[in-house]
């Protein structure tokens, strides 16, 4: 019986036990599809950097042995969606059933079990084989627990796959060093020049995409193109990250700076949300390295690292298939205003803002604090709908995928989902920008000035949004001081507060 396998554009995994026995009677799929490039607009390096990764794939699949129907973009014979390329790909190739690995994402996920359910032949899913947890693991983890709480789920894992964890005990004799991991960077340590992946040329994707008429965002330069599209780029870069850049990455892993885009960090998110690197294999290699480099790698810095992986990335994947899809809709503070124009554009006053969202443009991608405190503090201050906040961090960043993307967006950064991610919504004043990066120093705007023309917009907007989301925070027990503080200020400082609060959202694009 012939056998018709899909494969997503996130489900490059060489490692698959699919591909470790060549098979006459399979025949694999592969699609660029219009169904993928336009439900949200993408950034630019996204597009190309899934296509060449897609590609690479397809052709080393084939040089394996297995057969592997692969439709370019512009292929006249694509049919530009999911349901029609299988029913196309059953009835040209005589398949008698079909099989798919799950679907990371929620919407393709229900695509395919309505189109299996139209099929008339036996139609069966498998896992993916890349995450250390199934969709289920953390529901059944929380069960009966009132608090989704990360950090119980992280040690769980350690436990579990004895991860950093010897003889019963976390190594080094601590579960977490995050207060370890918030130095500023001031110029140095130097931060090595990590080389860029090997690409050929990726012109001809480019093209296709541009004489299509694809709506993309942000910039590409193909001669500094760093997204890592094979296994093998993905390993080399892996390993010069463990040599030159893990010693200092627990330290400033928090850290921003005006010259220095990406400090320590390994840039492998891209390759491994697409699966052509494992967690378990860069969780693994990690921790090996810093075992086998005690002189030189201080525990606080493999820790930092791994919890991003082993904890946070399944945390959230966890999060996401427990909650959807409800959680796609939850607006817990009732947010509605418009998402600011310069986010497309970077064109702001506020310094911190113009780094972040020009890096972005620039590169498709920002580290995890420029996101959250940076970009995402900013939008939340303004009371931005979160759907808005979700599409542009979906198509701005070339590692986002929805499963990771929207808990970490509307729950972790939003607090829209009013708790299960974040005890408390993580926004904040000109105070912690200034602290953890240069950004107050090159900008127009005083962090140190509350009102007036020239104080930083944070500080009128912080107090402003504790005012206005009262009702909602003000029983949060983390957001118990701040309320104090909130309440000592007497009213004709509140009035300035929200006086200018008010400016700003009323026209964010004027700061």
């Amino acid at each position: 019986m012939k056998t018709l396998r899909l494969l997503l554009g996130d489900q490059l995994n060489p490692q698959h036990s699919w591909f470790q026995t060549v098979r006459e009677d399979v025949v694999y799929v592969m699609a660029e599809m219009r169904q993928e490039t336009d439900y949200a607009p993408h950034h630019i390096q996204k597009v190309v950097a899934f296509f060449a990764a897609m590609r690479h794939f397809a052709k080393e699949r084939i040089a394996d042995g297995h057969r592997v129907r692969y439709y370019e973009l512009t292929d006249p014979e694509n049919p530009q969606t999911l349901p029609e390329l299988i029913k196309q790909m059953l009835g040209e190739e005589g398949c008698e059933s079909f099989e798919y690995l799950l679907p990371d994402e929620y919407r393709l996920d229900q695509q395919l079990k309505t189109l299996c359910q139209d099929l008339e032949i036996p139609a069966r899913s498998y896992d993916t084989e890349h995450f250390y947890t199934t969709r289920e693991a953390l529901a059944v983890h929380f069960e009966g627990k009132k608090q989704l709480v990360m950090e119980s789920f992280y040690r769980m894992m350690r436990k579990k796959h004895g991860i950093l964890y010897k003889d019963g005990a976390p190594t080094g004799g601590t579960w977490n060093y995050d207060a370890q991991n918030r130095k500023k960077w001031k110029g140095s340590p130097a931060i090595p020049v990590v080389t860029q992946p090997h690409q050929e040329d990726l012109g001809p994707i480019l093209r296709q995409i541009q004489e299509s008429g694809i709506r993309t965002i942000g910039q590409i330069d193909l001669q500094n193109f760093h997204w890592t599209i094979t296994t093998g780029e993905a390993r080399a870069l892996l390993a010069e990250f463990c040599e030159r850049l893990l010693p200092y990455f627990g330290d400033y892993q928090d850290a921003m700076h005006t010259d220095e885009k990406n400090l320590f960090h390994s840039r492998l998110s891209f390759a491994m949300n697409c699966k052509l690197i494992s967690p378990r294999e860069v969780v693994e290699t990690v921790e090996t390295y810093y075992y086998n480099h005690p002189d030189t790698i201080h525990i606080s810095q493999a820790e930092g690292f791994i919890r991003q992986i082993l904890g946070w990335r399944e945390y959230m994947r966890g999060i996401y298939w427990k909650e959807m899809p409800a959680y796609a809709r939850g607006n817990y503070l009732e947010n509605k205003n418009p998402l600011p124009a310069f986010y497309w554009t970077g064109q702001t006053q506020m310094n911190c803002l113009k780094q972040a969202i020009t890096q972005s443009l620039e590169d498709a991608h920002a580290h995890h604090i420029q996101r959250l405190m940076i970009t995402g503090n900013f939008a939340l201050l303004t009371q931005v709908d979160p759907d808005a906040v979700d599409q542009w961090y979906l198509g701005i960043y070339a590692d986002a995928i929805e499963w990771v993307q929207l808990p970490n967006t509307r729950g972790m950064s939003q607090f829209a989902d009013g708790g299960i991610v974040g005890t408390k919504p993580y926004v904040s004043s000109a105070n912690y920008i200034r602290k953890m990066s240069n950004y107050c120093e090159a900008c127009v705007y005083n962090p140190d000035h509350k009102t007036g023309e020239s104080a930083c917009p944070f500080n009128a907007l912080y107090w402003n949004f504790l005012d206005a989301k009262k009702d909602q925070l003000r029983a949060n027990p983390r957001m118990g001081m701040m309320y104090r503080l909130l309440e000592k200020k007497d009213k004709s400082e509140m009035d300035a507060l929200k006086e200018r609060a008010a400016a700003i959202i009323a026209n964010p694009d004027a700061f």
